[in-house]
């Protein structure tokens, strides 16, 4: 089978977890092709991205002057006579949407791709399912967090991009909930596959004499929930508790959260460390007493679907703490696999930071307990096993 993976910007740092399933297909032998709407932005980039086998192909980023774009149609008609038809249904589709869908048809009959994967229920699935569409050929996507959370969506596009694909994933069981009761997604369309890993590049490092150092990482906006943790890091430090905090990642807020850390006169305790190569990451994790991911649901309603660094780090062995919304409450357990606080509730992030810090014993039980839970249920092999199933049961 050959599949292609349909993707806004590639490679980018924060999506780890699509580098992972398309490195566990070709480990299994699926060949892979990626097609990039847009090329990358980041300034860092994931070491395991080099890993990667599967040719890159970045379709026009900006519609052609208008011959051109006739020229392109006439090309894609000559083999697909439906493809204006196809075109007629799709009016809400931009003009660079429509290019590159017309662009990817045409590799897609000279490479004989046999199914269209897109990540996240955006433009990159709206160029999916218009080539599909063209070459008659089935298609799917993964729908993560923004793209079915964010208030400012078009829900009755994302609805249709449900309703034409054959199936779509997504990542928890809070997701599956929402899409069906919120969105009235039909429930035949949905399959749940949580974003797992390759356990052979998380070893479990043992908890032993770990200085007191707390480490979050993600991108540096509202649902990440990192002014919570700065807020907690200033109680921690009002009660005279020795620890050092980083927080990796860039973004939106970085100015906001550097004021934050002023105004608290934490500059001795707390640092913005801005991204780093995942190797780097892995390795400030592994030498952490914790990992906080203090995440909340943003005022325009953004929330993250199940972070990816929270399962990464439970994988490693540092114990987590992590919030009560959407996915997290699948992976972290209370009391067994981790700690859970009420979303934006400093005072309850300040007291299990304590805890932690006070009970070096505890925090290794959780630690082995969550290694337990994310080898049962985050294995990047099996779970994209379970994808190429999917992928077979249209060819």
């Amino acid at each position: 089978m050959h599949v292609a993976y349909v993707v806004k910007r590639y490679p980018r740092y924060s999506e780890t977890f699509i580098v992972n399933e398309i490195l566990a297909h070709e480990a299994a032998g699926m060949r892979v092709r990626i097609y990039a709407l847009l090329p990358p932005q980041d300034s860092h980039f994931q070491d395991i991205i080099s890993q990667v086998k599967a040719p890159v192909c970045y379709l026009s980023a900006k519609a052609e002057r208008a011959t051109p774009f006739w020229e392109l149609q006439k090309r894609a008609a000559a083999i697909y006579p439906s493809s204006w038809q196809v075109l007629s249904q799709h009016q809400d589709a931009s003009a660079r949407e429509i290019t590159q869908a017309l662009e990817l048809a045409l590799h897609i009959h000279k490479h004989q791709i046999d199914h269209l994967h897109a990540h996240f229920a955006t433009t990159s699935t709206t160029v999916t399912n218009i080539a599909a569409q063209i070459c008659q050929i089935p298609f799917s996507f993964t729908a993560h967090a923004k793209d079915i959370f964010h208030q400012d969506n078009d829900y009755n596009l994302v609805k249709k991009k449900f309703s034409s694909a054959q199936f779509a994933v997504t990542v928890s069981d809070y997701n599956v909930d929402y899409l069906i009761n919120e969105l009235e997604i039909e429930p035949s369309k949905l399959v749940r596959i949580y974003n797992g890993l390759d356990l052979n590049q998380f070893p479990f490092s043992p908890y032993n004499n770990r200085p007191p150092h707390i480490i979050a990482v993600g991108r540096l906006v509202e649902k990440k929930g990192f002014s919570d943790l700065i807020h907690a890091c200033a109680l921690l430090k009002q009660r005279g508790t020795i620890f050092h905090c980083d927080i990796i990642g860039e973004g939106d807020q970085k100015r906001q959260l550097a004021d934050l850390i002023q105004n608290y006169d934490l500059g001795s305790c707390v640092q913005l460390i801005g991204p780093l190569p995942q190797a780097q990451v892995k390795k400030r994790i592994c030498e952490s007493a914790m990992f906080v991911a203090p995440c909340v649901i943003g005022t325009d309603n953004n929330q993250d679907g199940l972070p990816t660094v929270l399962v990464e780090s439970m994988a490693l062995g540092t114990p987590c703490i992590s919030t009560d919304v959407t996915g997290i409450p699948e992976v972290i357990e209370h009391n067994k696999t981790g700690l859970m606080c009420e979303q934006h509730s400093p005072e309850e992030l300040a007291a299990a930071i304590s805890q932690l810090l006070s009970s070096p014993e505890q925090a290794e039980k959780y630690a082995q307990n969550a290694r337990m839970q994310i080898e049962q249920r985050f294995n990047i092999h099996s779970n994209t096993e379970i994808l190429r199933k999917q992928f077979l049961k249209f060819q």
